[in-house]
């Protein structure tokens, strides 16, 4: 970074590891939704971070950002890194982006670098922080299905889905102004055995968590919902992202 002027904080945006194209050639993607996010509403400059696995140079990475975005996906957190049962063969998984994610979250948390999780990303702030998943909410006595509608109609397969309740004297409840919001629902998983040092800030009314916060220093926020997929149009959504680039701004010391 010796002699660039870094104007705006650099946002780290976790990878998925992607077969693609004609011939299934993997590659390392995130959703654009998420960079977008990044660009419009946090004004940081994104950074995609490969799922390389065991390749990957956790702590010189994490040295470069101001932020990490941990982001949703369709793959599961493997359930060996919380003593789970096998998931069924229906479930996929993702190693090469568990085996960035665990230590990302772990050196970020100790650097105090803002970390915001969405989706999976708050299920892999759990683990790496030594908290379980529940596999499949619905199969869960008295549980809801919150899996994503499987249909083309983006309006109904992203749209507000239920309500969650937030829990008093907690960030959502600074941003929503309000005890109740409702929420898109695309996940199987959520959390089971809360890390220790995450803090309950809304619940499903279900019971299942919906999000959380980090009881240590630094900004760390987990959400189970997707507040990139209608951050132009909700104001909560935008909020989120917001509040996350405040931290990230708050915590960057330009080149000068």
């Amino acid at each position: 970074m010796v002699g660039m002027n870094k104007s705006r904080p650099l946002i780290g945006i976790s990878c998925c590891r992607k077969n693609f194209g004609i011939f299934q050639a993997p590659n390392h993607a995130a959703s654009d939704t998420y960079v977008r996010a990044v660009d419009q509403v946090v004004h940081g400059i994104p950074v995609l971070i490969p799922a390389n696995g065991a390749d990957a140079a956790i702590d010189e990475l994490v040295d470069r950002l101001d932020g990490i975005m941990l982001t949703g996906s369709r793959s599961n957190v493997q359930p060996s890194l919380y003593a789970g049962a096998p998931l069924p063969a229906d479930m996929p998984e993702d190693a090469a982006r568990d085996g960035v994610t665990m230590r990302l979250i772990r050196s970020a948390i100790k650097r105090g670098i803002p970390v915001l999780a969405i989706c999976r990303g708050m299920q892999e702030l759990n683990v790496a922080l030594g908290g379980s998943l529940h596999q499949r909410l619905q199969d869960l006595p008295g549980h809801i299905d919150h899996s994503t509608p499987m249909q083309e109609n983006a309006a109904i397969r992203t749209g507000l889905a239920h309500f969650i309740e937030i829990l008093p004297q907690t960030i959502l409840q600074d941003l929503v102004g309000s005890h109740r919001l409702a929420v898109n629902s695309l996940h199987n998983q959520g959390i089971d055995r809360l890390a220790e040092g995450l803090v309950v800030e809304a619940r499903a009314l279900d019971g299942t968590i919906e999000a959380v916060r980090g009881a240590f220093a630094g900004f760390v926020m987990g959400v189970q919902w997707h507040p990139e997929f209608d951050f132009m149009t909700n104001e909560i959504s935008r909020s989120i992202f917001a509040r996350f680039g405040d931290a990230a701004r708050a915590r960057y010391i330009p080149d000068t």
